[in-house]
């Protein structure tokens, strides 16, 4: 980096690094969580959260824009969502004798796709091109998206009542796939004590903008990652793809599918967001490792003897990052 940016740099990462304790202002733990969700928004990435209903999931995405002031709507998806009540429609205008465009609520810097898997397929779908292009067609016109543009969406586990499967295509455009677990006694007595007292309402200080934002992503673009960790990556992708070319039999029983180009892509990504988030411009091996297990969790597709014995992508991933080794 050149001086100047060096120096800019550093005071973003004095900010970035007081994000969450101004977010716990509000949202109790969920420190993870947060983490994983600025790593998206420096590196251009959508994120898909799973947990199960009342763990702060919403009221952590709105708080985390207010304190970075970007524009923010929240989608419920529901059975009967249609795709023109996300993107927008053409509506006629009586006075004027002519269709207008009334744009959806995904014009915005951050949508939040509420339960996304209680929608079909028709309306999940619909979130594809603003996700890859960035933009959105109504009728015959198409129109750029706000930016930043961010979709965080927040899904059920598959195996509650009234879910949908998310299409394979969709999945793989997110960037991140966190896993939301319950607080600790700690932390919900705390949440309880907060939730009981109505007058209950911190003031939050804004402390990126758009524009550092924007200067966050060229910061972390100027991130070096040496060439044997760019192998290393790889090597992680092609060990879901070929098991057993990495003697991992066991593993390779389990496995159906393995990761798409995008893994190796964002896994390069976000594990230069890691490492500038922690203070430096270059990668080391465990950036790549503490951001592995997010990146490759829902690209991996496992067979039904792996669900029939308990095997979990976790499981797998965890199996990978020991045994596949770092050449220098």
């Amino acid at each position: 980096m050149e001086a100047v940016s060096a120096e800019l740099a550093k005071i973003h990462q004095e900010k970035i690094s007081r994000v969450a304790s101004e977010v716990s202002k509000i949202v109790v733990g969920q420190e993870y969580m947060v983490n994983r969700l600025m790593i998206g928004l420096f590196t251009n990435g959508h994120i898909l959260l799973e947990g199960v209903p009342g763990i702060a999931k919403t009221l952590t995405v709105n708080t985390l824009a207010e304190v970075l002031h970007l524009d923010f709507q929240r989608v419920q998806f529901t059975p009967d969502l249609l795709p023109a009540d996300l993107i927008g429609t053409m509506i006629y205008n009586q006075k004027k004798a002519e269709f207008e465009v009334k744009k959806g609520p995904i014009f915005t810097n951050v949508v939040l796709a509420d339960e996304i898997n209680r929608a079909p397929a028709k309306v999940q779908s619909a979130l594809l091109e603003a996700m890859q292009e960035k933009t959105v067609t109504i009728g015959e016109t198409s129109f750029k998206l706000d930016r930043p543009f961010l979709v965080l969406a927040t899904q059920n586990p598959v195996d509650q009542e009234g879910t949908y499967s998310l299409p394979e295509a969709q999945i793989d455009r997110f960037m991140l796939k966190v896993k939301v677990d319950y607080p600790t006694k700690e932390e919900e007595l705390e949440v309880m004590r907060r939730m009981a007292n109505m007058a209950f309402k911190p003031e939050l200080e804004t402390l990126l903008t758009k524009e550092d934002i924007f200067s966050i992503r060229n910061e972390v673009n100027q991130v070096s990652i040496s060439e044997s960790l760019e192998k290393y990556i790889i090597e992680l992708v092609f060990a879901t793809r070929n098991p057993k070319d990495f003697g991992l039999n066991e593993e390779a029983y389990y496995m159906q599918f393995g990761a798409s180009p995008r893994a190796s892509i964002n896994l390069n990504l976000a594990s230069k967001a890691h490492a500038f988030m922690n203070g430096r411009d270059y990668v080391l091996p465990e950036d790549i490792k503490a951001i592995a297990m997010d990146v490759l969790n829902h690209r991996i597709i496992l067979n039904y003897e792996a669900e029939a014995d308990g095997i979990t992508t976790e499981h797998i991933i965890g199996k990978l990052l020991k045994k596949i080794p770092i050449n220098h």
